[in-house]
């Protein structure tokens, strides 16, 4: 395997995909974790409504770029209906993200910040092997 094959064109193999959607979750979570901290401690909102705001962000982000370089053509004929579907996990993901960074927080005693990196990373399993059976490659 090249490192063009790594980074150009379509592929149905998984650790490409996998590899991609690092990269693709990794830029996500900038914008993500970018948004989460300038929301709670610029604009005093609580972190999780912050949180909230700043996922769905990510999840447009990673969806945009998801559909352009990670998986390639959808299963699906309608455009819309494979949007409600990457969006019903995406909101699977957000209440996976939520419960994990308010246990982590709050129960647990983690900075906030540190729960959300350690959120983003198993939220970002689920989201990825979830939305790869969206897809033919």
């Amino acid at each position: 395997m090249t490192l063009k094959n790594l980074f150009a064109g379509s592929t149905s193999n998984v650790f490409v995909q996998l590899l991609r959607y690092v990269v693709v979750g990794g830029i996500a979570f900038v914008v993500d974790f970018g948004l989460l901290w300038l929301l709670t401690e610029r604009c005093g909102l609580h972190y999780l409504l912050s949180a909230t705001i700043s996922f769905v962000a990510g999840l447009v982000v990673n969806y945009l770029m998801s559909l352009a370089w990670v998986f390639g053509k959808s299963k699906m004929q309608s455009r819309w209906g494979e949007f409600l579907i990457y969006a019903a996990i995406g909101v699977i993901g957000l209440g996976l993200n939520n419960l994990l960074l308010w246990l982590l927080t709050d129960k647990i005693g983690l900075y906030y910040l540190l729960s959300k990196i350690v959120t983003a990373a198993l939220v970002m399993l689920w989201n990825f092997f979830a939305r790869r059976l969206l897809f033919k490659n």
